[in-house]
């Protein structure tokens, strides 16, 4: 079966407080998003990866890539007005079967391992999402006030979310809904049960100022 990276780009500057939109940051020498392209191209050399950019930033990006010399093989979508907009855009792309690792361009520090995970589950589940467990106290907050929440009983989501392409792009068919705050929620809206697996606690999402010098941190102990 194929396998394909789906990665999503679409991010604004606003929570980083930059003009420049955060996946186009300077991390460890070259953009973020670079990074997070060069972790599946090293998975797997034949991959095909698919980039989706807001269309007000592929100009930019097409600068990027030559002032960094970044010559990795990928594939450029218009991304929508919403993720689920974007993600659809960049589905369209792909018309074999196969397996498809949707994943945020801000995530440059997913693992080999990880991404490895998703795909051995997926190839034999139809999906995989990796998780990981808090580390902090929870509490719930209710009209009556707040309560504790067991947090063993809590996973927290990232990305790569892995599914055979028929399953997500049957998923992709429904509406648009405000609900719909992952992948997975909206393949679980078609009966599907959602498989997780292991992630890596380094694979932060990169949306403040702060994540940058923790993320740049990361990759020195990854290396």
């Amino acid at each position: 079966m194929n396998r394909y990276a789906l990665i999503v780009a679409g991010g604004s500057g606003s929570r980083m407080g930059t003009v420049i939109p955060k996946q186009f940051l300077e991390l460890a020498g070259k953009p973020v998003l670079m990074h997070t392209i060069e972790k599946f191209r090293k998975f797997e050399s034949s991959m095909r990866i698919i980039v989706v950019l807001p269309e007000n930033h592929i100009a930019l990006w097409q600068e990027l890539t030559d002032k960094y010399s970044f010559s990795v093989s990928h594939d450029i979508v218009r991304g929508g007005d919403t993720r689920f907009g974007s993600v659809k855009n960049g589905l369209q792309l792909i018309r074999s079967r196969g397996y498809v690792a949707i994943h945020d361009g801000v995530r440059p520090l997913v693992s080999h391992d990880t991404i490895l995970r998703c795909f051995t589950e997926a190839e034999k589940y139809g999906n995989a999402v990796p998780v990981t467990s808090p580390d902090d106290s929870l509490r719930l907050i209710t009209d009556q006030g707040n309560i504790p929440v067991n947090r063993h009983h809590l996973r927290l989501i990232q990305t790569p979310q892995v599914f055979d392409t028929e399953l997500i792009k049957k998923a992709y068919q429904q509406d648009y809904s405000p609900e719909f705050t992952d992948d997975a929620t909206l393949l679980e809206k078609t009966g599907e049960s959602i498989r997780l697996v292991e992630g890596n606690r380094e694979n932060i999402k990169i949306t403040n100022p702060g994540d940058l010098v923790v993320a740049e941190a990361l990759m020195q102990i990854m290396q």
